[in-house]
């Protein structure tokens, strides 16, 4: 997974910073870089005695923004979960002076397993797919349950009204995105079908779940936690560069989103669905009942149904949003996804797929909202 440095660091530079401040690490190194982290630069260092370790950095020149590619924030949150139980990379370093190899980077253990991009875990046993789909939801709910201040970091996020503040973020990006005209056309990106409707819905307080508070990963799924080489068990999570204080049934709902999307035939007509969630399609792989109800045991927090069917109608209505950035990046050509013109086409039919789960949360309440 790791090749060609694209982004040359001062590698003399590095060596010299790791030798005064952490000399377990022993040099000359071999650098490469990986194929991922395109926020975040990502290299691997390998050291003599054949100990591999990873170094991710701030990217170069002026960033578009202030709060992204926060680095030091994801070493603060490995650093400090390692008194817990939740597995985690070993945090090494952090360098925040800009003179060693441009921009501030941390240094943290490579962990030696198996990363699957397919949720559905081909090339495994039916007993290990359940094994390890078990392992990743009781992980979650393992963090879940860390208070943020029993590990130092009670401010690493506000407590509360966290699905609003998102409202309130989403508004102003869905806002510019559907204004963005095609360069070669001039069609603008559009609007996501039911948008102002589901603004409105997930703004009522009387729809929105109980307001809970814990750490947030805010990318949690399969192809972010590793596993071990042989158990059917996680040994690490990666990709910690969204985490913070929020609504843990924000994660929960976007692990379990391939099971929620393989029930919805709209996502399926373009694309968005997996048929290998389909109930019974993949040996061994649990329901999502099942996973909600091993996330319950290990959390100890009770996961309502309608909560959950409002959080899978703003995680799938997130989704849209997301899908609507990429069309607008492709419509001015500054899109670096090979796929990137399909989401122009998939954004749509995929906020209908939202509105469906809002509906389907109005019938489960038996709410006489006219949404």
């Amino acid at each position: 997974m790791a090749g060609p440095i694209r982004q040359p660091i001062d590698l003399q530079s590095l060596e010299k910073f790791i030798k005064q401040n952490v000399p377990e690490i022993e040099t000359p190194l071999e650098v490469k870089q990986f194929g991922y982290g395109q926020s975040n630069p990502t290299y691997l260092l390998k050291s003599p005695n054949g100990n591999k370790y990873v170094m991710r950095k701030k990217p170069p020149g002026k960033l578009l923004s202030k709060t992204a590619h926060a680095v030091d924030r994801e070493y603060k949150i490995i650093h400090a979960l390692e008194t817990t139980d939740v597995p985690i990379p070993r945090a090494m370093c952090l360098c925040e002076d800009d003179s060693v190899v441009g921009t501030p980077f941390y240094i943290m253990s490579f962990l030696d397993g198996r990363i699957f991009e397919d949720p559905a875990m081909p090339g495994v046993s039916a007993e290990d797919r359940r094994e390890m789909w078990k392992s990743a939801v009781t992980t979650l709910a393992k963090f879940h349950r860390v208070p943020p201040k029993s590990v130092g970091l009670e401010k690493f996020g506000r407590h509360n009204g966290f699905y609003n503040r998102q409202l309130k973020t989403f508004a102003t990006l869905s806002k510019a995105q559907a204004s963005t005209k095609d360069i070669e056309t001039g069609v603008p990106v559009g609007d996501i079908p039911h948008y102002d409707d589901m603004v409105a819905f997930f703004g009522q307080a009387s729809t929105q779940p109980k307001d809970r508070s814990t750490f947030v990963h805010g990318d949690y799924k399969i192809d972010n936690v590793v596993f071990h080489k042989t158990e059917p068990r996680v040994i690490g999570i990666l990709d910690w560069e969204m985490a913070t204080i929020g609504h843990p049934w924000s994660d929960l709902t976007n692990l379990l989103m391939p099971f929620t999307t393989s029930e919805s035939a709209k996502a399926k007509s373009v694309g968005r669905s997996h048929a290998g969630f389909v109930r019974g399609a993949t040996p061994g792989l649990p329901t999502k009942e099942e996973c909600v109800k091993w996330y319950e045991e290990t959390s100890g927090m009770d996961v309502p149904p309608s909560e959950l069917t409002w959080a899978e109608a703003f995680g799938t209505y997130r989704g849209a949003i997301i899908m609507q950035g990429i069309a607008a990046r492709y419509a001015v050509r500054q899109a670096s996804s090979a796929n990137a013109k399909d989401y122009a086409v998939q954004m749509k039919p995929f906020g209908l797929v939202a509105w469906d789960f809002v509906q389907a949360f109005l019938q489960q309440t038996g709410s006489k909202s006219k949404l």
